[in-house]
């Protein structure tokens, strides 16, 4: 294999793959990306660690000569980061070792032939819809922080998504705090098996987002893969093993009662239970809220550290109430609002609270209260 590559395109396409690749691999092969040259001029990379595999065909300057081998993902990738900028980076097979020059620099590294390389076999993909990246993004951003990272509730552990009538919803919980967000179902994904996209490739997905929120992502799926083909052509596919689980039914959570209203300023509010957990200690988590006429006191209380307090403006009618939050997940949910309004649905101390910005707001959170 002999091919010519621009630095900028190479440098990019690698920083998109390599990410997947875990640093510490039993399994050799694992380090390595497949660099595939073909005669018509492209070059495609590919990485995996098994359940989730990116590729990304990128123009070459020119193929010599076509052909496919693996070499360290994370070895080309810090060479190609410290190669000058606007050169063009030769990439040459002999006997086993790929000699990568520009410029002045050289170096010859190690590879692997291509056959030992696991691809992930899709299968038949059958449901198939687009969405704007941004939408996507979005959809990511409102619920990943959600997503429970206890290993052994492994159904937990990523983005639920699923159909119900005319909506596409996601939804991630940990069994403390629930996030969903609700989109007008797309073309295509009627009939749409629920699927719980793993952690690890949403977070891939949305470093793949960044780049591309101009765009559409043609999204392909069965009950068992999922693939995201992201700029089309060219682009980049990332496809994903999904966890093989139930996920729990979210909706019995959703408190439908409850009568109390507060709403505030989703900024304010979340600056006061920053400032009042700084004397939390991580047996004291809670943010003890109380409620009054028009008035929020929050206040934490610690055997180490003593107290704080702080009241808030807000607009509040019903009967006054206490009730206890963890500081962290509440910070969590009130940086996803963006507007002036946070509106808290609350019916007791002990009950769930409903969270978001107002009833035409396609997230929506549920968060457990704590004893305080």
């Amino acid at each position: 294999m002999k091919a010519t590559i621009e630095r900028a395109t190479l440098l990019k396409c690698l920083s998109h793959v390599q990410s997947v690749v875990e640093r510490r691999n039993t399994i050799p092969i694992l380090s390595n990306v497949l660099i595939e040259a073909s005669g018509a001029g492209a070059v495609k990379i590919m990485a995996t660690d098994l359940d989730i595999q990116v590729v990304e065909t990128m123009n070459a300057v020119s193929v010599d000569v076509a052909g496919a081998i693996t070499v360290s993902a994370h070895l080309l990738f810090d060479i190609a980061r410290k190669l000058q900028d606007g050169s063009q980076v030769s990439l040459e097979v002999t006997d086993n070792r790929m000699t990568v020059k520009a410029g002045r620099s050289r170096f010859s590294l190690p590879t692997l032939p291509r056959d030992d390389f696991p691809v992930i076999v899709e299968g038949d993909l059958p449901t198939s819809f687009e969405l704007p990246a941004a939408t996507l993004a979005e959809l990511i951003d409102r619920t990943r922080f959600a997503i429970s990272t206890e290993e052994t509730r492994y159904y937990l552990n990523g983005i639920f998504l699923h159909v119900s009538d005319d909506e596409l919803k996601a939804a991630a919980t940990d069994g403390h705090r629930l996030a969903r967000y609700t989109l007008k179902r797309p073309d295509g994904a009627e009939g749409m098996p629920d699927v719980i996209v793993p952690r690890k490739c949403v977070a891939e997905l949305r470093k793949l987002l960044e780049e591309s929120l101009d765009t559409n992502v043609l999204i392909d799926l069965s009950a068992s893969k999922v693939r995201f083909t992201l700029g089309g052509e060219n682009g980049v596919v990332l496809t994903s093993k999904l966890i093989d689980g139930t996920f729990p039914d979210y909706s019995r959570v959703i408190p439908t009662g409850n009568d109390k209203l507060l709403r505030l300023d989703p900024r304010t509010f979340y600056e006061g239970v920053d400032r009042v957990a700084t004397i939390a200690t991580e047996k004291t988590r809670a943010v003890k809220i109380s409620l009054d006429n028009d008035r929020v006191t929050l206040s934490v209380t610690s055997p180490d550290n003593g107290t704080a307090a702080e009241e808030l403006p807000a607009d509040y009618k019903s009967e006054g109430i206490e009730i206890g939050f963890n500081a962290n997940y509440l910070k969590d949910i009130l940086a996803q609002i963006d507007g002036d309004t946070v509106e808290l649905h609350l019916a007791d101390a002990g009950a769930p609270t409903l969270i978001r910005k107002d009833d035409k707001s396609a997230a929506l959170y549920v968060l457990m209260p704590m004893r305080v």
